[in-house]
């Protein structure tokens, strides 16, 4: 059943969007599909408004960081269709060193609090928010922390060393 809506989702998507849909897939039955950020406000006002798709909840708006990746972090948003009983989730790459997107506070106000943390702990940008501040972490935090910049352990610790564990 749920793969159903989500190919009715696929053509609707790609009649209205065309090939500013791209990735699609549906791990673990998930839609998900990448957009760019310059018709991502089109793409979420089209998936909420539309009666078909009818996705009237916005659960998370999260990023990843790539940093192998030439767009290295990913603004990901998890939409849910309360009425259709059916999720998708949309990816949009931005540049690490210039991350700026959109914001969705003008169609769901639940966004305002989701991009704070977003720009709290990856810095990504949103244009338009109505109050874009740290909300988590120290005002004079000079880092975004879960931007993957540094090792994940310190190479001086001293108890992780082989000898200790007779390796």
């Amino acid at each position: 059943m749920e793969e159903s809506k989500n190919q009715e989702l696929i053509q609707l998507l790609g009649n209205r969007f065309g090939e500013k849909i791209t990735g699609i897939n549906e791990p673990y039955g998930l839609l998900t599909f990448t957009t760019s950020k310059d018709v991502i406000l089109d793409v979420l006002k089209f998936l909420k408004e539309d009666a078909a798709a009818d996705f009237n909840f916005l659960t998370d708006i999260t990023a990843v960081h790539y940093p192998e990746k030439k767009q290295a972090i990913a603004v990901v948003y998890h939409l849910h269709s309360m009425r259709n009983k059916v999720r998708t989730r949309v990816k949009v790459f931005i540049d690490e060193h210039h991350p700026t997107i959109p914001t969705a506070t003008s169609l769901w106000k639940g966004a305002n609090w989701m991009e704070r943390e977003t720009y709290d702990f990856f810095g990504v940008k949103f244009e338009g928010h109505p109050d874009l501040r740290r909300i988590l972490n120290m005002d004079d935090l000079g880092v975004h922390p879960m931007l993957k910049q540094y090792p994940l352990e310190d190479p001086n610790r001293v108890d992780k060393k082989d000898e200790y564990f007779g390796r």
